[in-house]
């Protein structure tokens, strides 16, 4: 049966580390109660462990990628503490791809699968009770990457484009339902999927400043901000530059490793799977 409480009730996937993590920090500070998902579940016993109130915090090791689970999961959520009022579809991974590799298919299927189908999963089990209660806001993280395709990052850009247009779809059929829809584009955050780019990341922001400003913009319901602000500015400029300009610009554009080649670097065997806890591999 569900408790009545006054303090916010957050859900959030992803939350074992980088974006996640420092939205569950956040949040548990303004002694929220938490739902949170992540694939890693000692990691997401460690963070809950650490919050203030770990009794308020409800954790669910689960890949996103599993529909069941994460419907089970918000059932779950629901059942103790009813309907959240945030839910925060923020789980996200990024490998570099070749189109022409076909080992690199699966990687364009996963990154898909997670940044964009498991957005609209995590999403599902909360939009009727939402609209029945006309509250509630559903927060969906995009990327500055999802404005125009990023060589080298094509399943990235694709996703994160996915994931932006389904957030606006979602927010004009919410919209009579009083239902919020925020779409949150990072630029570039200070995260572990972060650490290894090998090059230059402009106004690189910290997690938790991240976190402050993104939960700022929630709580006003904002309809679409991007962090920092500045990344604003170049989204909209790489927006509006004509193809010709911005396949001129961006041919020589550094690209983000390929999985293979991490595990080259890490000396991984050939035949290896990703690095264990490899955050850049798979669902936070």
């Amino acid at each position: 049966m569900a408790t009545h409480t006054t303090s916010p009730k957050v859900f959030i996937t992803g939350a074992s580390s980088g974006l996640g993590e420092a939205l569950a920090r956040h949040y548990a500070a303004q002694g929220a109660i938490l739902g949170l998902v992540g694939r890693r579940g000692d990691k997401l016993a460690d963070l809950a462990a650490s919050l203030p109130h770990p009794h308020a915090v409800h954790c669910y090791a689960l890949d996103v990628r599993d529909a069941l689970a994460l419907r089970a999961a918000a059932d779950d959520f629901m059942a103790r503490h009813g309907v959240p009022d945030i839910v925060i579809a923020n789980a996200g991974i990024s490998h570099g791809v070749n189109t022409e590799d076909a080992a690199d298919l699966p990687h364009f299927a996963s990154v898909m699968d997670t940044n964009w189908m498991a957005m609209v999963a995590t999403f599902s089990p909360f939009v009727a009770p939402m609209r029945e209660r006309k509250h509630g806001t559903l927060v969906g993280i995009g990327s500055v990457a999802g404005v125009r395709g990023l060589p080298g990052h094509g399943a990235y850009s694709a996703s994160k484009a996915a994931a932006m247009t389904y957030l606006e779809s979602l927010r004009v059929e919410l919209r009579a339902a009083k239902v919020a829809v925020v779409t949150i584009a990072p630029g570039y955050i200070r995260t572990p999927m972060t650490d290894g780019n090998p090059f230059p990341m402009p106004f690189l922001m910290p997690s938790d400043k991240f976190a402050r400003k993104a939960a700022a913009a929630i709580a006003r319901r904002k309809r679409f901000v991007v962090l920092p602000w500045p990344m604003g500015v170049v989204a909209c400029v790489m927006r509006c530059l004509p193809r010709w300009l911005y396949d001129m610009l961006f041919a020589r554009a550094p690209r983000k490793p390929r999985l293979s080649e991490r595990q080259a670097k890490n000396s991984a065997p050939a035949n290896a799977g990703p690095p264990p806890n490899d955050p850049s591999t798979g669902p936070n």
